[in-house]
């Protein structure tokens, strides 16, 4: 929990002791608690628009904030996970399947954090296995075949970086997914909807847009990663994380990402329904038959946009 918001609900249950104990008495403190309500209103306004990047990476990183199987659920209706890699097997920290926008069938794929240690253990932390990366793959190429859109929610800290993993083929499978997504003739969207990190996002986020929830981040480690690695300091994350440009607004700015949503006052976990209810307003606004028709300048398009990226020396 932020710093800020400890100090908000620390003011909402006195104000609401002292509407209690105004009740029990038979007291007017209508003009105390009416002050104490004009300071919260104001406290919750600065919250919302002076959070720091570090602010934005523990609202990513919070245990209450939306899952991509809550998104999938509230989004879509009639969604059908399919399971397995078809070459070792399942991993359950990469979900997805078939379902329904509105009445366009699409394919649906996110990376799936637990709501507590047990779920977190099963879904390993969110950190997808190289079988969860070639399950995506062949979901994705299901979908090119039956010419079927596919919606990537994004939402992992990065890839398994286990020995296991490593001795599976995790930088190939990401590395594949990378080539494969860049040339998959069918539409792609993916939403950054919590953290963002690594190879383990980036492996399902070569798209034709990339959108960002609010307050989530999007980078190429964590701010910690940063600050081991550059200052052998990882206390530093802080100042790490300033530096780094992993907001959804710093990207915007340059040209990373497509567009921000925006969410609900005091982030995305106090609001599922209103965030779902953002994100399935913007897809059903993408032109995706028309995208479909035109798939040989949407394919050129989306490796231009990617060439487009960074700054290099020849």
């Amino acid at each position: 929990m932020l710093e800020r918001e400890k100090d908000i609900m620390e003011l909402s249950q006195k104000i609401e002791d002292l509407r209690r104990f105004a009740e029990e008495k038979q007291a007017d403190f209508a003009a105390e608690i009416q002050i104490l309500e004009e300071k919260l209103a104001k406290m919750k306004k600065e919250a919302a628009e002076n959070l720091s990047p570090m602010d934005k990476l523990t609202l990513s990183r919070m245990i209450e904030r939306p899952t991509a199987l809550d998104y999938i659920e509230t989004v879509f209706s009639g969604f059908i996970e399919l399971h397995g890699d078809r070459k070792s097997r399942d991993d359950p920290s990469i979900i997805g399947g078939l379902a329904r926008l509105g009445d366009r069938p699409v394919t649906v794929i996110g990376q799936q954090k637990g709501r507590n240690l047990k779920e977190n253990v099963k879904r390993n932390f969110g950190m997808p296995s190289p079988e969860g990366f070639r399950k995506a793959l062949r979901l994705m190429k299901q979908a090119e075949k039956f010419k079927r859109p596919v919606i990537c929610f994004i939402d992992t800290p990065g890839a398994d970086p286990g020995v296991g993993a490593e001795e599976r083929g995790q930088g190939e499978a990401i590395a594949t997914n990378l080539m494969e997504m860049a040339a998959l003739r069918t539409p792609i969207i993916a939403i950054v909807i919590g953290e963002g990190g690594s190879g383990g996002a980036l492996a399902l986020s070569v798209a034709d847009q990339i959108w960002m929830l609010e307050h989530s981040v999007y980078s190429v480690l964590s701010p910690e990663g940063f600050a081991s690695i550059l200052w052998k300091d990882a206390t530093r994350a802080k100042e790490a994380a300033g530096l780094m440009k992993i907001t959804a607004q710093d990207l915007k700015e340059l040209g990373i990402i497509d567009k921000i949503l925006p969410e609900p006052p005091g982030g995305a976990h106090k609001d599922l329904k209103e965030m779902a209810k953002v994100i399935k307003e913007n897809l059903l606004q993408v032109p995706f038959q028309s995208l479909s028709a035109n798939i040989k300048e949407v394919v050129e398009q989306r490796y231009a946009k990617y060439r487009r990226i960074g700054a290099y020396l020849e």
